[in-house]
């Protein structure tokens, strides 16, 4: 199986900020399905500077900061890395992200407006009538963009950032592993009981539903992802 490519656009040659670069690269990067191989993938600054339209510079002032952030590494005579989890961070990632989003489903179910609660159901409206099972590719889609939106009904900026760092490998996991056994179906069906609760206010409903489903991608991934060893 090939590696994945790194999908970057050129960006507006009149503005070359490490700003600019960091988030190009971050979003590429995140939309990446790095655990659906087993190769390392490897990063070039010279295709990174071509690709976006930069000179090094703000290529590699740009890779230091993902860096830091944990996105990548850089191994001296060897080269630039994306970062890859292993089985017992992937799993220790999850848990800070089933207590996170737990917290922000009790906040979207006292505060978030209803109006924008109704629209989760919007996510799976198309899958009313079909299986998600037959649909996987379309539904990890839905999948994602389902938790992303709890996150942001939360209104708490401080919970979306720090889940903005996790969400790379918390993205690729999801995307992974829905098509495994019958966690789509169980997955919306979980869904629909979580937009119950919020509709209804239940914050305390809403926060366990949340926890108790990330949860058990967490235990799905402990029993038959040892490929991430």
């Amino acid at each position: 199986m090939t590696v994945p490519a790194l999908n970057v656009q050129p960006l507006d040659t009149g503005t070359t900020f490490r700003s600019q670069v960091y988030h190009a690269l971050k979003q590429a990067i995140t939309e990446m399905d790095i655990y659906d191989h087993d190769r390392e993938i490897r990063l070039d600054e010279r295709q990174l500077s071509d690709k976006l339209g930069v000179s090094r510079t703000p290529i590699r002032e740009a890779l230091t900061l993902l860096e830091q952030e944990g996105f990548i590494r850089l191994q001296p005579r060897r080269g630039i890395f994306v970062v890859r989890k292993t089985k017992i961070e992937i799993i220790e990632m999850i848990q800070v992200w089933a207590a996170l989003e737990s917290m922000a489903a009790r906040m979207a179910a006292e505060h978030a407006p209803a109006a924008e609660i109704h629209k989760l159901w919007d996510l799976f409206g198309s899958f009313e009538q079909r299986s998600p099972k037959d649909h996987v590719s379309e539904y990890s889609d839905a999948n994602i963009a389902f938790h992303k939106s709890i996150i942001q009904l939360s209104g708490s900026k401080l919970i979306q950032d720090v889940t903005d760092n996790l969400f790379i490998h918390m993205r690729a996991i999801r995307k992974l592993t829905i098509g495994q056994e019958d966690r789509a179906e169980r997955s919306i069906h979980d869904h629909r009981a979580i937009i119950k609760a919020l509709e209804e206010r239940n914050a305390d409903l809403a926060e366990r539903l949340v926890r108790e489903h990330t949860m058990g991608l967490a235990a799905h991934v402990q029993k038959h992802c040892d490929f991430l060893e």
